[in-house]
């Protein structure tokens, strides 16, 4: 999974709201840790959440950005990209897992019971993944070593959900 440059880099909040999510990678300490690492192409996919405000000094020339809110799939633009930044629902990481992208899952804190944080935690403890809160995205894009994560096992969306029935303790 090492690579030097990561020049498409897809965010996505799924089909709700992430308004903070949004807000912190179109922040300029973000932007300018994305440019450090060779971001040339940002792509957001906002779900129900407002547009972004698209500041011109922020991103300057060099990076170009797109949002867009909803469509039926989003496996092209996870294909597409260098890296993928994900709110923790269990389908966008397994999709983005599935694809062998690095991962860097923000957790959404303002949910009550929050189960993505137990799973962000336990699948990056095993390696898979990097996870992080919206107020740290920016520290953990600066020290990240995505050379470091394993690969997914390969299997069926079934073996995932086996997988989180016993992580979960069902």
């Amino acid at each position: 999974m090492k690579k030097t440059a990561f020049e498409k880099i897809f965010v996505t909040v799924g089909t709700t709201q992430f308004e903070e999510l949004i807000e912190k990678v179109t922040d300029s300490g973000v932007i300018n840790e994305l440019r450090r690492m060779g971001c040339r192409k940002l792509s957001l996919q906002i779900g129900r959440g407002k547009h972004p405000i698209i500041v011109k000094e922020v991103f300057g020339n060099d990076i170009e950005v797109k949002f867009f809110d909803l469509k039926t799939s989003i496996a092209d633009d996870i294909e597409q990209a260098d890296l993928v930044i994900s709110h923790a629902g269990a389908g966008s990481c397994i999709e983005v897992l599935g694809a062998e992208k690095p991962l860097v899952v923000v957790v959404n804190e303002r949910l009550m019971d929050n189960h993505q944080t137990e799973l962000a935690e336990q699948l990056s403890k095993e390696g898979y993944l990097l996870y992080c809160t919206p107020s740290t995205l920016s520290q953990t894009l600066a020290e990240c070593d995505f050379s470091q994560l394993k690969k997914f096992p390969p299997g069926s969306v079934a073996d995932f959900i086996s997988y989180l029935d016993a992580f979960m303790g069902f």
